[in-house]
């Protein structure tokens, strides 16, 4: 649904300019006044890979705490400089502005953005227009959109918006896709506990962009393994964002090259990054859903390198 709505211009205003810096901004902490917070991840080499050990690997690849109430977090990759991010708009409505790492007037102003909401019903407000989204439900705002806020339809059951930007050199239109609207591509069986169905929302059959592909998959009950046999796409990275996984409940998530495999130990509303050379597919102690998105050389869905479960080591 799309309505248009007028909102109050000091929503969207950046917080004042500060003095230059004479130095980088600390990592993960916002500027005076501004509702957003970064942290700047850099790239990690295959043999740099190898000697991690867990908190190493936790620090480069594990993203946490990204549903804040009313506050943007932000990881910025330096693989393929995707952002990851995520708000949960509680008390008033949360506007989307450009760190200072990006150097630009408006967020969008060199990228694009997508937005899946994992919580309850919430709004996006993109240039004076509103979008209703519920949950599971995509919206795509291309480069150059000026102007946008996240808001909860209630309070006391608030959204959680999960985004993920990369940059953008075409101007595409904004595009929502309710979760009805997707096309479910079912994978898997019972028989390898990896039964699952997958919804594509940001691709070339679906909503356009210029580098961004996005979508998610959903486990049948009593299946805990996903995107297994596993594979790697050494033409983009990958993110990959659990949601819907039970309080106790935890997702083993696997990484590294199929004969230097490592694992991460993940809890619900965390994200992981993938580098383009590594494998990433999961097991969880309970089903549960994940978001995946990508950007790189190409959006071909189908263009990645299978790796057959007994080259795994």
């Amino acid at each position: 649904m799309e309505q248009t709505r007028k909102h109050s211009a000091a929503a969207f205003e950046a917080a004042p300019a500060a003095a230059a810096p004479t130095a980088a901004p600390a990592v993960g902490k916002p500027r005076s006044g501004h509702p957003s917070t970064v942290e700047v991840r850099h790239q990690q080499s295959r043999k740099e890979v190898r000697g991690m050990d867990t908190a190493e690997l936790r620090s480069a690849f594990l993203i946490q705490d990204l549903m804040r109430e009313d506050r943007i977090s932000w990881v910025y990759s330096h693989y393929d400089r995707m952002m990851v991010g995520g708000v949960k708009p509680v008390r008033s409505m949360v506007p989307l502005l450009p760190p200072e790492e990006l150097r630009t007037d408006s967020f969008l102003s060199r990228r694009e953005m997508g937005v899946i909401n994992v919580g309850e019903a919430g709004v996006v407000v993109a240039d004076g227009r509103e979008y209703a989204m519920d949950k599971l439900d995509c919206l795509y705002l291309g480069k150059d959109v000026a102007e946008v806020g996240f808001e909860s339809v209630d309070p006391g059951r608030p959204a959680s918006f999960y985004l993920l930007s990369v940059p953008a050199h075409h101007r595409h239109p904004t595009r929502l896709m309710k979760r009805s609207e997707s096309s479910p591509a079912p994978m898997g069986d019972i028989t390898s506990s990896n039964k699952r169905v997958i919804y594509k929302y940001i691709h070339p059959d679906g909503i356009q962009s210029c580098q961004l592909v996005m979508g998610l998959t959903l486990l049948e009950n009593g299946c805990v393994w996903n995107s297994f046999p596993p594979h790697t796409h050494d033409r983009r990275m990958e993110a990959y964002f659990y949601f819907d996984v039970p309080g106790q409940q935890r997702v083993f998530h696997f990484m590294g090259e199929p004969e230097e495999t490592r694992h991460i130990v993940m809890s619900n509303h965390e994200a992981v990054i993938s580098p383009p050379w590594s494998m990433h597919f999961g097991c969880g102690t309970s089903s549960y859903g994940f978001i995946w998105g990508m950007a790189g050389e190409n959006q071909v869905f189908s263009d990645m390198d299978q790796v057959g479960p007994n080259e795994i080591l």
